[in-house]
């Protein structure tokens, strides 16, 4: 059913959710030849844990995300305050009204609508408003979750999967997070894939699906 999906485009509240949500996912569509965007809303520089620099995300996120595939000119970095993206929620619709005008993407993919984070939450809302006429899926990030529905399953391969691990591996501040272990990613691949008689999967909840 991808078949018909062209170009991609990756909403990360923080550097480093789409990563999670859907870094081996990406990687997938990168090597089918897809053309795949990423657009990270915040550098979080407030959260850098000491003693790395205030603009460590930055690199890491542009580290990452070659990793996965992407090519530097489809990152695209906003600048809003970790936190408070619910104060900057007119201008943030805006910026997703533009990339939906700009980019015209076939599948959007975004952080659940039932995700607890008030950021992802206003990521995934004014996303839902500014992409209502594309195909929009939700990627999975369990710690944050209140609720998830696994209704779509991408297979992944080896490779797809090393490419998502190293990318996270990129962001060496993030390191201390128990979910950015390997043996969590992996075992929640398998686990996906066991749900669908496969090696390795990562899910997705159907926001919207354009045929």
């Amino acid at each position: 059913m991808l078949n018909s999906v062209n170009k991609v485009l990756i909403l990360a509240p923080h550097t480093d959710d789409g990563e999670f949500g859907c870094g081996a996912t990406i990687n997938k569509l990168v090597s089918q030849g897809k053309e795949v965007y990423y657009a990270a809303f915040s550098l979080a520089e407030e959260s850098v844990p000491e003693p790395f620099p205030k603009d460590i995300l930055e690199v890491e996120v542009k580290k990452a995300t070659l990793v996965l595939g992407i090519k530097p000119d489809n990152l695209l970095l906003y600048r809003y305050q970790v936190r408070r993206f619910a104060t900057y929620r007119q201008e943030i619709l805006e910026d997703l009204v533009k990339l939906n005008r700009d980019l015209a993407p076939d599948l959007v993919f975004m952080p659940s609508l039932n995700d607890l984070h008030q950021d992802h939450t206003t990521i995934a809302h004014e996303g839902l408003r500014a992409f209502k006429h594309r195909s929009i899926l939700s990627y999975e990030l369990p710690w944050n979750n209140l609720n998830f529905t696994t209704q779509c399953f991408v297979e992944l391969g080896e490779d797809n999967l090393r490419a998502k691990i190293d990318a996270l591996r990129s962001y060496e501040s993030q390191a201390g997070r128990n979910y950015s272990s390997e043996d969590f990613i992996k075992g929640l691949a398998i686990t996906r894939g066991t749900q669908i008689g496969k090696k390795y999967a990562e899910v997705f909840e159907v926001i919207r699906w354009i045929l």
